[in-house]
């Protein structure tokens, strides 16, 4: 199954993609993560773990960043099921930015992350600082 979801929010283009490529900054926007185990910036052939709030560790590879095109693509794997994910930035005339997600993977993994990746899209794309309320 695929499913797109996007955010279009006040942060600048390049703010928000410093936000993606900073493996450290991923649980200041993305609340279901807790940490990530993995080198400081994304760069293709990068293996790691995302740590999450709840659940089991979720081992990735980076399989393609393009830091011009402001584009990447990642595929996550929790034991059996693995899912694909494409993601992009881009500039909003006449300012902000949008974050795509695109999803991949057996429908209801996707079904369930969809919503947690759309609410942590509309934080990476939000002006403030995107730190974690608890």
């Amino acid at each position: 199954m695929r499913r797109t979801v996007r955010a279009v929010g006040a942060a600048s283009a390049e703010r928000v993609w410093q936000r993606y490529v900073r493996t450290a900054c991923w649980p200041t926007w993305a609340p279901q993560i807790r940490a990530v185990e993995a080198g400081t910036e994304l760069r293709a052939g990068m293996r790691g773990r995302v740590v999450p709030v709840v659940g089991p560790r979720v081992d990735f590879v980076v399989e393609a960043v393009d830091h011009e095109a402001r584009t990447w693509c990642w595929r996550v794997r929790v034991g059996p099921v693995r899912m694909r994910l494409w993601h992009a930035v881009r500039d909003r005339a006449p300012f902000g930015a949008e974050a795509e997600l695109r999803i991949e993977g057996p429908a209801p993994a996707v079904v369930v992350y969809a919503p947690l990746a759309r609410l942590a899209l509309r934080r990476l794309v939000s002006q403030g600082s995107g730190g974690r309320a608890r």
